[in-house]
């Protein structure tokens, strides 16, 4: 799935992609700083139904929402990782396979803990702010 929209647009975008058929609770978010993957993701947080105000787990690494019908959401920035053991290390591997929904940024920080079966988004900036999704499942 393919989609170019404006930021006035990312609640019918995120809809529709929480409302595609077989999505995994695993989803990797891959952009460059700057092009809005935390602005999308707190916007999945909310339409999954956590009600508390979400931000960037920058610092800690992960936040942890429950959802209004009692569904953990794990939201991750390993942007800070320094290495894919640090990871290993604090457990990231059982958040990845806890079943729960797991919105990762910067995976790339631990290819080889992120779960074979995920999500991909892949998201850049284009003309007149506008931004292009991916969307892998």
């Amino acid at each position: 799935m393919q989609i170019d929209f404006s930021l006035d647009e990312i609640q019918s975008v995120v809809k529709q992609l929480l409302n595609t058929n077989g999505l995994k609770k695993v989803i990797t978010f891959h952009a460059e700083m700057g092009v809005g993957k935390t602005t999308f993701i707190k916007e999945i947080v909310k339409q999954l139904g956590v009600n508390d105000n979400s931000s960037s787990p920058t610092f800690s690494l992960v936040n942890e929402y429950e959802t209004s019908s009692g569904e953990t959401v794990y939201h991750f920035d390993l942007y800070r990782l320094n290495s894919e053991e640090e990871a290993y290390d604090m457990g990231l591997d059982e958040y990845f396979y806890s079943g729960n929904w797991c919105l990762i940024e910067w995976p790339e920080k631990t290819p080889n803990l992120i779960p074979i079966d995920h999500a991909a988004i892949h998201m850049k900036i284009l003309e007149n702010d506008k931004r292009e999704l991916t969307l892998i499942n």
